[in-house]
């Protein structure tokens, strides 16, 4: 039997390029036994016709948000009570601001707002309006709504020439993704220990730029944020993951917000970690940025050095630790020398409930490595993970915050 057998997906088209590739997507989600219906933006509707998604589909676009065909005439409770899950790809920037702040003023986000079950969004857009503060404040806030899932948004060459984050991700991803939404269920060999707990995780590197084309980062992946993210979910809980630059695939069951600047994650965990239980910040986040960001390109010119100023960067951790109420807060130290000394120091200094140091001049263990060996140090003591794989690590780190946060 197919995975989306009868499963009722509501897909929202909004206005944007990749609203062709919607087309596709019904394609591939009816294939696999799913029953689909279809919501169109205005703007949606001068990328794609409603009659190549109805012949896909076939059923009936809809795009009133007072429809005389509907029940009672109130399409939108009645659209919201059908779907067990409702997706909308393309996600314009337009419709994910909508979204974030609870407006109501098409039959699309009117839907959403009516609707109980989970919603996913796969945002499309310029990378420049995806990277806008004003966009990764309100994909912040998406990501702590509990019943919103975010898929993407993929890296690539975009269709105004620009590269980067913003790219909606292929249909065949999306499927994918929606398909896990509903197959994947925890390990029956996990122990729920976090089991109706908001997790928020940071992972990955940050990127400080210089000008257009270079930047300020380090060699981290964001392996062990994001194994730590599937180890949280094995566990029972819902999690957050707020990612700098990373060629890695989140968990399909957390919410994913991409991030590139160290600015950019503040701002997102702070958001996120307003609702968190348990906040882990595993990211790499750069501790100054380039005071001044030029707007063309440095030239090389003809001296031999160049000098660029830096300012220091908000401490993210800290702040977290600072939140009222406080969620139960872990920090990273990954030190070259003196690692435990160092990382004892930054749990007392910054108001950690715990701190995870490792040692990042063993390559063996350190950025980029599948492996790694940690020291988990709280006020109480210290206990130590042998090496092994960051995965097989993960699940150590969140079976021993488990015990801990209960003893709490």
């Amino acid at each position: 039997m197919n995975h989306l057998t009868d499963k009722n997906i509501l897909l929202g088209v909004t206005g944007g390029i990749a609203a062709y590739k919607s087309a596709e997507l019904i394609r591939a989600l009816t294939k696999l036994g799913a029953n689909v219906q279809v919501i169109t933006t205005p703007a949606a509707e001068s990328f794609i016709t409603p009659l190549t998604l109805q012949a896909l589909s076939g059923n009936p676009v809809r795009n009133s948000l007072l429809d005389p065909s509907a029940e009672a005439g109130m399409g939108h409770i009645e659209l919201a009570r059908w779907a067990d899950l409702i997706v909308v790809a393309p996600a314009s920037a337009d419709f994910l601001a909508r979204l974030a702040h609870g407006f109501a003023s098409d039959l699309l986000s009117t839907v959403c707002l009516a609707a109980a079950c989970p919603i996913a969004v796969a945002p499309a857009m310029n990378q420049a309006m995806w990277h806008n503060h004003v966009t990764q404040s309100n994909m912040a806030k998406i990501a702590a709504f509990p019943h919103i899932i975010v898929c993407g948004p993929a890296a690539g060459e975009q269709a105004c020439g620009d590269v980067g984050y913003g790219r909606m991700e292929e249909p065949s991803t999306i499927t994918e993704f929606i398909t896990k939404h509903f197959t994947s269920q925890p390990s029956s060999s996990s122990p729920q220990q976090l089991a109706g707990l908001h997790v928020v995780i940071s992972a990955g590197p940050t990127r400080e730029a210089i000008d257009p084309v270079r930047y300020l980062s380090n060699e981290s992946s964001g392996k062990m944020g994001y194994a730590l993210a599937q180890a949280a979910l094995d566990a029972g809980a819902r999690v957050t993951l707020i990612s700098g630059p990373s060629a890695l695939t989140p968990p399909a069951a957390c919410t994913t917000a991409h991030v590139l600047s160290a600015q950019q994650m503040h701002s997102a965990c702070l958001t996120a970690a307003a609702t968190a239980d348990i906040f882990i910040g595993a990211a790499a986040v750069a501790d100054f940025r380039p005071a001044h960001q030029q707007e063309q390109k440095i030239k090389k010119g003809s001296s031999d050095t160049m000098h660029i100023e830096l300012i220091k960067n908000p401490d993210i951790i800290a702040d977290v630790a600072q939140l009222t109420p406080k969620p139960w807060v872990i920090g990273f130290a990954a030190e070259t020398q003196d690692v435990e000394q160092y990382a004892l120091g930054k749990l007392q200094a910054k108001n950690l409930d715990a701190i995870i140091a490792n040692d990042v001049s063993d390559k063996s263990i350190g950025f980029n490595s599948d492996h790694n060996a940690v020291s988990i140090i709280t006020h109480q003591g210290t206990h130590r993970i042998a090496q092994n794989h960051k995965h097989a690590i993960a699940t150590s780190i969140i079976h021993h915050i488990s015990q801990l946060t209960v003893s709490h």
